[in-house]
C-alpha cells in the first residue's frame, strides 16, 4: 500500500524544510513505532519457547491452596491457618450482583475479548503518556489470573516482556477454557485484604457470612478491593472503603446492572463489617498454639489442603477469660490494688501511636495468662496468653518458664499424704537455716516475716507458710517430691534443692494449672490437649491425637487435699477475693506468689473446670509492693467462675470416698480427744489406716509420722535427703 502523498519523497524534503522539527517527530514515532511493534512482534513470538512460561494443560489439575479450618468444641467457626487463607466456592453458588461487581471493576468486556483487551491498552497507553508515569493498567480479568496462579513463573516486574509473557498466557487460557471456567478460577484466586483469598473467604473475614448472602453493598466493597487491597480494606480505612465502594455501585448502575434506586440505596447502606467472633479472629494465642502442634504433625500439608481441625475451645468461656485477665490487670494498673508505678497499658499502646518503640520482644506493660481446663478429658477450653496478640505473639500460657511460688505447695502436700502424713499432722513453721550443697546457709522467710510455729498440715497450706511447707518437704525427702512433680504432669528441670519446696524451679503455666487436674478428679491426671480430631477437607478422617488418664494418688488422698485446698478458698489466702467475693460453688484451690513479687497466681478448680491465672511482667519484675496472688491473680479467676457458673449448671460436692474416716481430735496437738484436752476439739479427715492412735496429751511427733501404712513410712524414711536442718 503507498504512502500517503505528504509521507512521499518529495513530500518528506518539503516537510523538512517547512517544518524541519515536526517532520524529524513523524519520522521517530513511525521507526520508532515500527521498531517497537517489531519488538513487540518478536517478543510474542519466542516469549515463550523453550518452555519460557507455563503450561496451560496444568490449570485442569489446578487447585488453589485452601486454608485449614479450625472450630471450636461446639463446631463454630474461629480461624484459618494458611499462608493464603482460602475457602473454594463454585462459580453457579457465587450471586450475579458479586460476579457483575467485579467484572464491570476489573474488565467490562471480559466476555467480548480473547484475553486481551485492545481498547483498554490504548486507553491506558493514553493515560499514561498525558500523566507523564505509570498511571492505569490494563490487565484483563484472565491476565490478572495468569500471574496470580503461575506467581513463581510471571514476575510483577512493571515491564513490557512480563505484560507480553501474561498476555501470551491469557490468550492461551481464552483458547482452552470458558470464560466461565475462567472467571470461577479468578473469583477464588484473587487477593482481597486482610489475609483474605477469594471471595467466599473475604466474605467470611469482612462481613461474618458467605458471599452468597452478601447484599449488593458489600459486594461492592469486595470488588473495590483488587485494586489496592490494603489501601481499601474496610477494617483500617472505613472512609475510603466506603468511597471506592460507591464508585463500583456507581459503574453497577451506569451499566444497567442495578437501577438507580438500589444504587442510591446501596450507597447510603453503613458498613457493617463482622465481630471476632463472627469473622475468624478468636483466641489467637490458642490459635497459635493449635497451629504449632499442626505443623509438627502435618507439615506443609496444614497449608495446603485445607484440613478441618476440630478443638477443644468454648468460645464463651474464653471471652470470660479475657475479660477476667484484662479488668484485673487494668485495675492494678489504676492503683486499686496500692500504688503502681509501672508503664500501663494504655500509655504503651498512646506512645506507640505517636512513634514510640512498639512490638518488642519483652512488653513493658504488666502481663497476664489464663488457662481453662476439663479435668475430666484433658480438653483446653479457653486460653489467653497475653493481653495483644498483635504486639506481642509470645504465648506466656504455654512458652513462658515461671516460677510457681506457693502454687507448687500442693504438690509437696500431696507427696506427704502419700507418704502417710495426715492433714492433723503437726508442722513446724519456725526459723530454720539449711546448709545447701554449695556451703551456704539458706534462711527462708514467710511472706509476712512472722513464725507461727507448730500447727496442723491443713493450717499451713491454707495460711502458705513457708517454714512448714518446707520441713515437710524435706521429711518426705526431695525425691519423693521431685518424683510426685513429675507424676502431676511437670517436665521442666526440677534441682533438687530445698528451695524447691515453695515453687523455686521454673515451670509451664499450662504444665502447672493442668498438674491440678489430680486433685478435681480425685487421682487421675489428664494431660492437656486443645485438638480433639482432624479431618480432610472431604471429611475424612486423618488424625486424632490419643487423650490420656494416669492415676497420680488414690481417690481417698486426692479427697483428702481436695478438703485442705477447699479452706484455702473458704478460710485461708484466697478467702478475701474467692469465698469473700460470693463465689461459693465446691472449689478448691491454691495461691502463689515468688519472693521477689515478679510472679502472681492462683489456680482454683471444681469438679468440671480447672484454672489458672498468672501475672507479671516478662522481664521479671517486682509488680508492686506487697505483691500477693489472693490480692492481685485471685480476683480474676473468681470473675472467670462467676461468669461460667451463672451461664452452665453448678458442679456437685466431692463424694467421700469409703477409704476416709473421721475422728475427733485436738486442734492443737493432733491427738485423739479425751477428757484432758476437749477445748480445742474439730473433726478431722483420714485414710483409713492413717488416723492417730495417740491422746492429745502424748508427745507431738514432729519427724515422719509413726501411725502411717508400713510399706510407705518405710519408703520415705530410706529415701536418702542430702540437706539437713541444723539445731535451732
Amino acid at each position: 500500500m503507498p504512502l500517503p502523498s505528504v509521507l512521499s519523497a518529495r513530500g518528506v524534503a518539503g516537510l523538512f524544510a517547512r517544518f524541519p522539527i515536526l517532520g524529524w517527530l513523524i519520522l521517530v514515532v513511525l521507526f520508532g513505532g515500527a521498531f517497537g511493534a517489531g519488538g513487540i512482534i518478536g517478543a510474542w513470538s519466542v516469549i515463550c519457547t523453550e518452555g519460557r512460561c507455563p503450561s496451560i494443560s496444568s490449570l485442569e489439575q489446578y487447585v488453589p491452596r485452601q486454608t485449614s479450618k479450625v472450630f471450636a468444641a461446639d463446631g463454630r467457626f474461629i480461624a484459618e491457618l494458611g499462608v493464603e487463607r482460602r475457602t473454594l466456592i463454585r462459580l453457579d453458588e457465587i450471586p450475579k450482583h458479586v460476579r457483575d461487581a467485579f467484572v464491570l471493576t476489573e474488565d467490562r468486556r471480559f466476555y467480548s475479548h480473547a484475553g486481551i483487551d485492545y481498547y483498554r491498552i490504548v486507553g491506558a497507553l493514553a493515560r499514561n503518556v498525558k500523566a507523564g508515569r505509570y498511571a492505569q493498567g490494563f490487565s484483563t480479568i484472565t491476565m490478572q489470573l495468569a500471574r496470580n496462579v503461575f506467581p513463581d513463573r510471571i514476575s510483577r516486574e512493571k515491564t513490557i516482556f512480563r505484560k507480553v509473557k501474561e498476555a501470551r498466557v491469557a490468550r492461551a487460557i481464552e483458547q482452552r477454557y470458558s470464560k466461565n471456567k475462567i472467571l470461577e478460577l479468578y473469583l477464588n484466586q484473587i487477593y482481597l485484604g486482610n489475609g483474605a483469598y477469594g471471595v467466599e473467604t473475604a466474605s467470611q473475614r469482612y462481613f461474618g457470612k458467605s458471599v452468597r448472602n452478601l447484599s449488593v453493598a458489600e459486594a461492592a466493597v469486595l470488588a473495590g478491593l483488587p485494586k489496592a487491597p490494603e489501601r481499601y480494606n474496610p477494617r483500617r480505612f472505613a472512609d475510603r472503603a466506603i468511597q471506592r465502594r460507591n464508585t463500583v455501585l456507581e459503574l453497577m448502575r451506569r451499566d444497567h446492572v442495578i437501577n438507580d434506586s438500589d444504587a442510591s440505596l446501596a450507597k447510603a447502606f453503613p458498613m457493617q463489617l463482622a465481630q471476632r467472633t463472627e469473622s475468624g479472629d478468636v483466641a489467637p494465642y490458642f490459635v497459635e498454639y493449635v497451629r504449632q502442634q499442626l505443623e509438627v504433625q502435618f507439615g506443609k500439608r496444614l497449608y495446603d489442603e485445607g484440613l478441618q481441625v476440630y478443638t477443644s475451645l468454648d468460645i464463651d468461656l474464653q471471652g470470660a477469660a479475657e475479660r477476667a485477665l484484662e479488668n484485673q490487670i487494668k485495675a492494678i494498673e489504676a492503683g486499686r490494688h496500692g500504688a503502681y508505678k509501672h508503664l500501663t497499658y494504655e500509655a504503651y499502646v498512646a506512645r506507640s501511636a505517636e512513634g514510640g518503640e512498639a512490638g518488642t520482644a519483652n512488653s513493658p506493660y504488666l502481663q497476664g495468662a489464663f488457662i481453662a481446663i476439663d479435668p475430666r478429658s484433658g480438653a483446653v477450653r479457653a486460653m489467653v496468653g497475653g493481653r495483644d496478640f498483635d504486639d506481642s505473639k509470645f504465648n506466656r500460657a504455654v512458652q513462658a518458664l515461671r516460677q510457681p511460688g506457693s502454687t507448687f505447695k500442693p504438690l509437696v502436700y500431696a507427696s506427704a499424704i502419700h507418704a502417710g502424713f495426715t492433714p492433723a499432722q503437726i508442722v513446724d513453721d519456725s526459723p530454720i537455716s539449711v546448709d545447701q550443697m554449695s556451703g551456704e546457709a539458706w534462711t527462708p522467710q514467710n511472706y509476712d516475716m512472722k513464725f507461727m510455729g507448730p500447727m496442723p498440715m491443713r493450717k499451713a497450706l491454707y495460711m502458705s507458710r513457708n517454714l512448714a511447707a518446707i520441713r515437710t518437704g524435706m521429711q518426705v525427702g526431695t525425691g519423693q517430691v521431685i518424683s510426685m512433680a513429675r507424676k502431676f504432669g511437670l517436665s521442666t528441670p526440677i534441682p533438687p534443692y530445698p528451695s524447691i519446696f515453695i515453687g523455686s524451679a521454673d515451670v509451664y503455666p499450662i504444665e502447672m494449672v493442668g498438674a491440678y487436674s489430680v486433685f478435681a478428679n480425685l487421682g487421675l491426671r489428664t494431660t492437656p490437649n486443645a485438638i480433639t480430631k482432624v479431618q480432610s477437607a472431604q471429611g475424612k478422617m486423618v488424625w486424632q491425637p490419643p487423650s490420656t488418664r494416669e492415676a497420680v494418688l488414690s481417690p481417698e488422698e486426692s479427697w483428702l487435699m481436695v478438703s485442705m485446698m477447699k479452706d484455702v478458698v473458704v478460710r485461708g489466702t484466697a478467702s478475701k477475693n474467692v469465698w469473700g467475693a460470693g463465689f461459693h460453688v465446691p472449689a478448691g484451690g491454691k495461691t502463689g506468689t515468688t519472693n521477689d513479687g515478679a510472679d502472681v497466681w492462683f489456680i482454683g478448680y471444681t469438679a468440671d473446670l480447672v484454672a489458672g491465672v498468672w501475672m507479671g511482667f516478662d522481664r521479671p519484675t517486682k509488680i508492686k509492693a506487697n505483691a500477693q496472688g489472693g490480692e492481685l491473680a485471685a480476683p480474676a479467676w473468681t470473675a472467670f467462675m462467676t461468669e461460667v457458673y451463672r451461664r452452665k449448671p453448678e458442679p456437685p460436692d466431692w463424694p467421700r470416698p469409703d477409704g476416709v474416716v473421721t475422728r475427733q481430735i485436738d486442734a492443737l496437738t493432733g491427738g485423739l480427744v479425751t477428757s484432758a484436752c476437749p477445748s480445742n476439739t474439730l473433726t478431722e479427715y483420714f485414710v483409713q489406716g492413717t488416723e492417730p492412735t495417740r491422746s492429745c496429751t502424748d508427745p507431738i511427733p514432729m519427724g515422719i509420722p509413726i501411725s502411717a501404712d508400713s510399706a510407705r513410712a518405710k519408703a520415705v524414711r530410706d529415701t536418702a535427703n542430702p540437706f539437713r536442718i541444723p539445731p535451732q
